[in-house]
């Protein structure tokens, strides 16, 4: 995480202040924009896997608006108005991984009232980026399916609680009933203290037209930005037919705890 001012400037300085962040994930919090503020992403571990820059404003994102250098030109990807959007996320390819720049443009104010352009950031592989926009809202294939619960943040079996469509933000999130935790990252998935049972919630595209349904399904995905993006959601009888069919063929890529 990194935070600056723009009050600590020389009033009648034009320079642009530069900030240099060395991880493939994280967050900047800029208070009080005045001119403008160059972001470079290096990586210390930088790989050409990493292909795709997301961005994620803060809620209360005001003051500037974001752009990315490409090739000499600025190119807006957030302006002081979609700030203020909530779950809005921006993605764009990233031609150099090892070295990604971001220009912040502080908006024209008259005074100084406190303003936080604050975001967070991530950089994605390709491999991710394609689960994460194009093939979620498909059946995931056997082999996709092998390598989801080999690969994803989290594997859960659970069942469908409720569907909310957020028609604005183009997303749904769907409760999830949890009675196995195999794998998480983070605590999205947790049990509650009155009831004892595990719920978390898994965002995916509107578009997908997720449906309640009955019986349990195995839901895999990959966290961004804190929040759980559904992946591979087989019916967990589904999926142990292929788990057990592949264990035989020697063909699973790798060994699943299902006890």
């Amino acid at each position: 995480c990194c935070l600056g001012s723009g009050l600590s400037w020389e009033p009648r300085s034009r320079a642009v202040e530069q900030v240099h962040l060395r991880c493939t994930e994280g967050s900047l919090e800029w208070m009080y924009p005045a001119r403008a503020l160059r972001v470079v992403l290096e990586p210390n571990l930088a790989s050409t896997q990493h292909t795709t820059v997301c961005i994620k404003p803060a809620s209360d994102f005001q003051g500037a608006s974001i752009y990315v250098e490409c090739a000499g030109q600025l190119h807006l990807v957030v302006s002081e108005a979609e700030g203020a959007r909530p779950h809005h996320v921006s993605c764009f390819s990233a031609h150099t991984p090892q070295r990604v720049a971001l220009f912040l443009q502080a908006s024209p104010q008259r005074d100084i009232s406190r303003r936080t352009a604050s975001f967070q950031y991530e950089l994605l592989s390709n491999q991710v980026t394609d689960l994460f926009f194009l093939a979620m809202c498909r059946p995931c294939d056997n082999v996709e399916l092998l390598m989801a619960i080999c690969s994803s943040d989290f594997v859960v079996k659970g069942s469908i609680r409720n569907v909310f469509h957020d028609s604005e933000n183009h997303m749904s999130q769907v409760d999830v009933s949890v009675q196995k935790v195999y794998r998480q990252k983070n605590h999205i998935f947790q049990q509650e203290e009155g009831s004892g049972e595990w719920r978390g919630p898994i965002r995916t595209l509107l578009q997908c037209k997720v449906k309640k349904g009955g019986g349990d399904f195995l839901f895999t995905g990959n966290e961004h930005f804190g929040e759980a993006w559904l992946g591979c959601a087989p019916r967990f009888k589904d999926f142990m037919l292929v788990y057990w069919a592949a264990r035989e063929r020697g063909a699973n890529p790798c060994e699943f705890e299902l006890n």
